[in-house]
Order: structure tokens, then C-alpha cells, then sequence
């Protein structure tokens, strides 16, 4: 799991360099994935989830990243296309929470 927190690390960096300016710039977003990642990373360190879990919510995390850059690939990011990647962050911050909340434990 770290290779893969290093990777949408600087994926992200390399994404946040990007000019303000830029329509197809995402850097909330960006920096949103970066939070919630860490708050997998948290999550299995401190034993809240168990690898099944954190496994499915990177799943979630990658399915966003995707998703942003199909909204990326014609150049502009839409406003439409901002609201649902927002609204699939916040779906996916829900789903951390309560999986790092219930009484599974690390295995």
C-alpha cells in the first residue's frame, strides 16, 4: 500500500504544478485525494481497517482518479464534471469514515 501512496503522491505533485489557469486544472480535487489517502494509510496503521477494507477504498480512490482524468482528456474540466467528482469525494469520505468506525479490526 505505500508503493501505491508514493505513486498518487506524485501523481498528484506532478498535477498540482500545473498552472492556476489551466481549465482542466483540478487541485482541490487533487488535493482532497491526497487527504483521503492518507486517511486509508491511517486508517490500516492504526489498525480502524483491515486490508479488505482499505483494499476496496483504494479501489474508490483509484475509480476517482479515473474519473478525473477522463474529465481532464478534451482539456477543460466542466462545471458538471467538477460537481460529480466532488460528489464522488464525498461518497468516498463517508465510506472511510464509517469503515475506520465500525467494529471490524485489523487482521
Amino acid at each position: 500500500m505505500k508503493i501505491k501512496t508514493m505513486l498518487i503522491a506524485a501523481a498528484l505533485a506532478a498535477a498540482s504544478t500545473a498552472h492556476a489557469q489551466d481549465p482542466a486544472a483540478t487541485p482541490g480535487v487533487d488535493k482532497r485525494q491526497e487527504v483521503q489517502q492518507k486517511r486509508i494509510d491511517k486508517g490500516v496503521e492504526s489498525g480502524q481497517l483491515n486490508t479488505k477494507e482499505a483494499g476496496r477504498l483504494e479501489r474508490h480512490q483509484a475509480h476517482i482518479a479515473n474519473m478525473e482524468s477522463k474529465a481532464k482528456a478534451d482539456g477543460t474540466v466542466t462545471k458538471n464534471e467538477r460537481a460529480r467528482l466532488h460528489h464522488a469525494q464525498d461518497q468516498e469520505s463517508q465510506r472511510i469514515h464509517h469503515q475506520k468506525h465500525d467494529r471490524q479490526k485489523a487482521n
